[in-house]
């Protein structure tokens, strides 16, 4: 009697477990596939969401589960182990030194590239003057000066595109002789709440019209479907090979997480793709991997407004 009255209980347990999954949209064979867990540049959502994760977990039988942020606050929440993923993807070499300095991360492999490009609102007040900038017909940089324009960016502290913008600014200070141009857009680098939103918030902010133009790399502004200008490689972070004789003559300091000073130096604008060391599922992660590195991934990568990888793998 007890024998059958645990088995009716058994029952109607897996029954709920099953009717409550069901509930929130997860099927029963879903349900019982492991989770993958990738942490990846904000910037990255919409090629995560639309295409790379659809695509592994068809072809590696898992769920997708996606984290995406400033790359270098992500790879110090996994360094401290705030936080567990199976992948981590960064734009820049920086957020994968700092795990490979925790042993986190062995090697990491190039995946895409892209550059620095200034994203505009279709619909907002100052549309007309970034369209003519973009067509070439008046200076971006004299519309972006203009009183009343907002400009959004993300922080420098946590998000490398926070740190690659001030450096396309400093940079378009030197190539059109503007003395002081980064500081008359940009403010305080560092502590200019006005402008400095959330990486994975920014074009959305964008897109609904609550800035009029913001930073951006260009394969996510293509990913959004939004107007762009496009600056010259002096500007825009792309070429690898000015970075000794160009790139690399801007500096800027912050204050890191620490308290510490710190002073920031260019980093090329690949995206690099690790498998961390604390993965729970290391081999679908080093199959996802692949997946970025395949022809079938880099299509998507292409689909999606990136370049190809650039330069080799960081050790």
């Amino acid at each position: 009697m007890q024998r059958k009255t645990l088995t009716l209980i058994a029952t109607r347990v897996g029954a709920l477990a099953a009717a409550v999954l069901g509930a929130c949209g997860v099927p029963q064979a879903q349900a019982a596939q492991p989770v993958l867990s990738v942490a990846y540049a904000g910037s990255m959502g919409a090629l995560m969401d639309k295409a790379l994760g659809p695509a592994i977990e068809r072809g590696a039988h898992v769920r997708f589960q996606g984290r995406g942020a400033g790359a270098y606050g992500l790879a110090h929440l996994l360094a401290d182990r705030q936080i567990q993923a199976d992948v981590f993807v960064s734009i820049t070499p920086g957020p994968i030194e700092v795990l490979q300095k925790a042993g986190l991360v062995g090697t990491a492999v190039p995946v895409a590239s892209t550059q620095m490009v200034i994203a505009y609102s279709p619909k907002g007040p100052h549309a007309q003057e970034f369209r003519e900038a973009a067509e070439g017909r008046r200076k971006w940089f004299d519309v972006l000066e203009q009183p009343g324009v907002k400009f959004g960016r993300t922080d420098p502290t946590t998000d490398p595109q926070g740190r690659n913008i001030v450096f396309a600014m400093l940079l378009a200070g030197n190539y059109y002789k503007q003395p002081g141009l980064a500081q008359k857009i940009l403010g305080d680098f560092q502590h200019n709440t006005s402008q400095i939103f959330a990486e994975p918030s920014l074009l959305s902010r964008l897109e609904s019209g609550q800035i009029d133009a913001s930073s951006g790399y260009l394969s996510a502004v293509i990913s959004h479907k939004l107007p762009y200008i496009k600056l010259p490689a002096q500007v825009n972070l792309s070429d690898p090979s000015m970075s000794e004789d160009w790139y690399g003559k801007v500096h800027f300091g912050i204050v890191a997480p620490d308290g510490k000073p710190q002073q920031l130096s260019t980093q090329p604008l690949v995206f690099y793709a690790a498998v961390l060391r604390n993965a729970a599922h290391p081999a679908q992660a080093r199959e996802f991997v692949r997946l970025m590195q395949s022809r079938q991934g880099q299509k998507m990568f292409h689909d999606f407004g990136y370049s190809e990888p650039k330069g080799g793998d960081l050790r």
